[in-house]
């Protein structure tokens, strides 16, 4: 009798101390989830980042490893090349009076027509010296339907130093460099390069 006494005041402060361990836990807990936060932050934070993150198709997409440059738009805009994301792009290196450019030009005009309606995207970089006035009079006499800006030395030497124009990269729907194409090549070269990104 006197044994079952004493195991029973012993069992007394230890459920005692374990009823207060659980109620400190439980107010731990409840005070957590807020902890440096005002009211609303953490919604207002993934709300945020989800917003930068999607696109308007609502996937979640990151520009690749094809170096992403701001430069001047003919016509006085500026173009940013990650605008382009989730199109397929041909990215062309050239200039006014390269012979070899200038046969390209009516081909990449023709792909454009052909294949613009179905997410390709052509952006011609000018390497010329003379600036917009010459390259706008080019441009409005050949019929140019796609995007040209003014390159510097900066994006030259990100795309690897452009060496020899045309200089022309294929990059995919994701950002990222699929091919290099020094000089001129024919329009079914790039018209395969197209159909099979697209």
């Amino acid at each position: 009798m006197d044994n079952e006494l004493g195991i029973s005041r012993m069992k007394e402060p230890l459920i005692s101390k374990v009823i207060v361990l659980c109620v400190l836990m439980i107010g731990i807990l409840a005070w957590c989830p807020n902890a440096g936060l005002r009211k609303g932050d953490a919604g207002e934070k993934t709300a945020t980042t989800v917003k930068v993150e999607k696109v308007s198709s609502g996937k979640i997409t990151k520009w690749g490893d094809a170096p992403d440059f701001v430069l001047p738009k003919l016509g006085g805009d500026k173009f940013k090349l990650s605008s382009l994301s989730g199109k397929v792009i041909i990215l062309n290196f050239w200039a006014t009076w390269c012979s070899p450019c200038r046969t390209e030009i009516p081909d990449f005009i023709d792909l454009k027509k052909k294949y613009g309606g179905k997410g390709l995207e052509i952006v011609g970089v000018s390497l010329d010296k003379d600036g917009e006035r010459k390259v706008g009079q080019f441009a409005g006499k050949i019929g140019i339907n796609y995007i040209i800006v003014f390159g510097r030395q900066e994006v030259t030497d990100k795309y690897g130093g452009i060496r020899g124009i045309p200089t022309t990269f294929i990059i995919d729907r994701k950002g990222n460099i699929v091919k290099k194409y020094v000089g001129f090549r024919p329009l079914e070269v790039f018209e395969k390069d197209v159909r099979e990104l697209l």
